[in-house]
């Protein structure tokens, strides 16, 4: 049974997951049903190995979009902008200085929106609940899969 669980998500976060739905319905669906349709008209089904790929293929996109429908429908967008206050929350850039003093930039995101390359980390991670709640001068203690890691927050930005 599926939960009614609301996802919280920035609105680039939202209009990413919106046209990626959009292209699986206008792209990526007519092109399996026209690759099906090829597949059948060379024949023998049982055989047809084009065809079992295409009906593999439909059930994927078929599954995504229904994935896609159920995340924006339980979408709630946050505005970062809009927010304000001395506390870490969903949206908000946190400048940390790790160990070294080395600084490090993190924005608070969605779990879908995760991308900690780009600098943008999930609420749900272990860092983004360590987080959460915390004020500028707090320490932070992270267990991570390298060990653990100490930081410090020293800005604390809502854009």
């Amino acid at each position: 049974m599926a939960t009614l669980e609301k996802f919280p998500m920035l609105a680039e976060g939202f209009e990413a997951l919106q046209a990626e739905l959009h292209r699986l319905k206008a792209v990526e669906r007519p092109a399996v049903v026209e690759a099906i349709e090829e597949a059948r008209a060379h024949g023998d089904l049982s055989e047809n190995a084009e065809y079992h790929a295409a009906k593999e293929r439909q059930g994927q996109i078929e599954a995504s979009i229904a994935e896609m429908e159920d995340r924006l429908s339980r979408a709630q967008v946050i505005d970062p902008k809009r927010l304000s206050g001395d506390k870490v929350v969903f949206g908000a850039t946190v400048t940390l200085l790790d160990e070294d003093d080395k600084e490090v930039v993190y924005q608070i995101v969605g779990q879908y929106e995760a991308d900690a390359k780009s600098g943008r980390i999930s609420y749900s991670s272990p860092l983004g609940k360590a987080l959460i709640g915390r004020k500028v001068g707090d320490e932070v203690e992270v267990i991570t899969p390298s060990g653990e890691k100490y930081y410090e927050i020293s800005k604390l930005e809502f854009k």
